[in-house]
């Protein structure tokens, strides 16, 4: 199975876009941290992620502000056929209230 669901907030997006056939895509990147336990330890967790939402998801995700903390579900995929990067390719978005950057995130699992 690949799926995985992300709290994160949008870092960077880049401008709507059409691919030829027509289907509305927009690229951004993600920021995510948490504290994990890992092996009965705490760790800090921080990283950022390149992403996609294609389709009807697209328009959405391109409505939220930079900075909007939500919990984004979707899988993962080579970001092109002979790639060996990744890409978090979004198909449902749950915005969290007040959710900005400068939010410290600690109601929504983030710190």
């Amino acid at each position: 199975m690949n799926q995985l669901c992300l709290v994160a907030s949008i870092a960077e997006r880049e401008t709507l876009r059409y691919t030829p056939a027509g289907i509305p895509i927009i690229t951004a990147s993600l920021l995510h941290s948490s504290t994990q336990m890992e092996a009965g330890f705490a760790r800090q967790v921080e990283f950022e992620i390149a992403a996609l939402a294609a389709g009807p998801v697209s328009s959405a995700f391109n409505q939220l502000p930079l900075g909007a903390t939500c919990q984004f579900t979707g899988f993962m995929a080579k970001k092109t056929r002979n790639s060996r990067g990744l890409v978090f390719h979004i198909t449902g978005i749950e915005q969290k209230p007040d959710s900005v950057i400068a939010d410290t995130g600690a109601n929504h699992g983030i710190r």
